[in-house]
């Protein structure tokens, strides 16, 4: 295996390849979360939203194959990522950078002021790993009222209030 990849927008034709990248990357967190449980996708018709606006990247191997991906929507004048994924064999190569400096220069393409996103406050690739990008946490004053109701609704399905926050990145 090369560690060597592209970051290109996906096609249609690789969308379930990209529900399987997710839930292979999800081990990784439930690792570092403690938890026990099935992995869960994003449904079809979020990464068909994202592919539709242009806003989902793939990193793919030198088979074309991909190995990671970056789903994003535009939401209220930023750029809004949806999730982030690494197949555990392609973490830690500096992927999800990557395929974060392409949302960032869509982003800036597009003339976005920022982008925007949820996520653990604890697991060291997850909102550290995105502080190390720029990002900074929103206060509980600062945070976009399309941002809160993410939070609000990722509580009401079960999520910790402890370790979910908002972060966001100006560009």
């Amino acid at each position: 295996m090369s560690s060597a990849c592209i970051i290109r927008r996906a096609r249609l034709d690789e969308l379930p390849r990209l529900t399987e990248v997710e839930i292979d990357a999800f081990a990784t967190l439930a690792e570092a979360l403690g938890v026990v449980g099935e992995a869960h996708a994003l449904p079809p018709d979020v990464l068909q939203g994202s592919l539709d606006a242009g806003l989902l990247l793939v990193a793919v191997d030198d088979g074309d194959r991909p190995v990671g991906f970056l789903a994003a929507e535009e939401i209220e004048g930023t750029l809004y990522v949806i999730e982030l994924d690494v197949c555990r064999e392609w973490q830690r190569k500096g992927i999800g950078r990557r395929l974060m400096g392409a949302a960032v220069e869509i982003a800036e393409a597009r003339r976005l002021p920022a982008l925007t996103l949820t996520t653990d406050r604890y697991v060291p690739f997850n909102a550290p790993f995105y502080a190390s990008l720029g990002f900074t946490l929103s206060t509980a004053e600062a945070v976009p009222q399309f941002l809160q109701k993410k939070l609000d609704h990722e509580l009401a399905v079960g999520m910790d209030p402890e370790r979910r926050v908002a972060m966001v990145l100006a560009l």
